[in-house]
């Protein structure tokens, strides 16, 4: 089973993707904000990173910067924005994020885009 971590600070968009993606079979850890999503990439191994741009204490950018910086993991990451401004999407892409989707999103488009950066894994 594919193991998924979330780290989005709106409780109720965190909900809906959690439930949704775990209804396609996969194994979801949600985390409220950036440092808690670092801090649980420390001990587990994931498949695949949703996040966030804006959160509290550690942003989208910074855990993106972190991950494939510091830590040098090659984990898919794809970003569930509001912030969908050109700048911002092409400063996330630079960082190292795989794919970009603005808020408001669909969920079967989400659930696309995980099918295939999981696949790219591979």
């Amino acid at each position: 089973m594919k193991r998924i971590l979330v780290a989005e600070d709106n409780k109720l968009i965190l909900e809906t993707i959690f439930h949704s993606l775990k209804r396609e079979g996969y194994e979801i850890i949600k985390a409220n904000d950036g440092k808690e999503c670092l801090q649980i990439l420390e001990d587990t191994e994931v498949d695949l990173l949703i996040t966030d741009l804006y959160m509290p204490f550690v942003n989208g950018n910074e855990v993106i910067t972190i991950i494939r910086d510091e830590r040098k993991k090659n984990i898919p990451i794809l970003v569930l924005s509001a912030a969908g401004a050109e700048d911002n999407v092409l400063k996330a892409f630079d960082l190292g994020a795989d794919d970009f989707m603005v808020k408001p999103f669909s969920l079967v488009e989400l659930n696309v885009r995980v099918r295939k950066l999981l696949a790219l894994r591979r």
